[in-house]
């Protein structure tokens, strides 16, 4: 049974995710920093393993990895935790600019990294990092998430290399809006039809089945790749 790790995996998409991969036969570990209840309780759901760390933290996140791979290889990475702190350039402080890229690009270094040389010695694996379109297209307020998401393209794209002669595929997945109580309560269901072609939101689950396709047998020729899933914005 291959074993996953979902970062940021009791969020809307990050659960999705979850249960996706779990629904395939992966051993799934959900990872949270700030909803640990929401991973453990997830974890009990679909019959996977809570962790719980600081993925901007590299000396924490190393010791959790290095816990999580005396069970064994992880064949599945997904790296989906990441935040908002929406202002614009202008306004923004240091603060706000270094901690979103600190949880969307370090912390998939922190993750990735120490998964790498394991992953590969089985000469199988899939990695999936989860960008925006934002990255893609941009967005006013948003000039850290988009820098961050951005960053994930392009470390996907060079990771993609030095993977795929090991049989490991490293590809970035892009979502637009996708339903969950931040969006819903950050943009009207007017404005949703005025900037999404489709008219609707995306689903959590609608992002999850992508994903659980990248990191199926099936995928196993798609690498370095960025796929959008916005609803024709982008």
């Amino acid at each position: 049974m291959r074993r996953a790790l979902v970062t940021g995996g009791a969020s809307p998409i990050g659960a999705a995710i979850c249960r996706a991969l779990a629904r395939d036969g992966c051993a799934v570990v959900v990872h949270a920093h700030a909803n640990a209840d929401g991973a453990t309780a997830l974890a009990a759901e679909i019959g996977g393993t809570p962790a719980s760390f600081d993925v901007t933290d590299h000396d924490a996140t190393l010791a959790a990895c290095n816990a999580l791979l005396e069970a064994g290889p992880i064949q599945v990475l997904v790296h989906n935790a990441g935040i908002h702190d929406d202002v614009p350039m202008a306004a923004m402080t240091q603060t706000q600019w270094r901690r979103v890229m600190a949880v969307s690009l370090d912390g998939f270094f922190h993750v990735a990294r120490p998964l790498l040389l394991p992953m590969m010695g089985t000469r199988h694996g899939r990695i999936v990092a989860m960008s925006s379109v934002s990255a893609i297209m941009g967005n006013r307020g948003q000039a850290n998430y988009a820098a961050a998401k951005a960053g994930l393209i392009g470390a996907v794209r060079a990771l993609s290399m030095e993977c795929a002669p090991r049989g490991v595929t490293v590809n970035a997945v892009a979502p637009g809006l996708i339903d969950s109580p931040a969006i819903a309560g950050a943009v009207a269901p007017e404005v949703v039809k005025q900037i999404v072609p489709a008219k609707r939101l995306g689903r959590p689950e609608e992002v999850a089945d992508l994903v659980a396709f990248l990191c199926s047998e099936r995928a196993g020729y798609i690498s370095g790749q960025t796929v959008s899933i916005n609803g024709g914005m982008a």
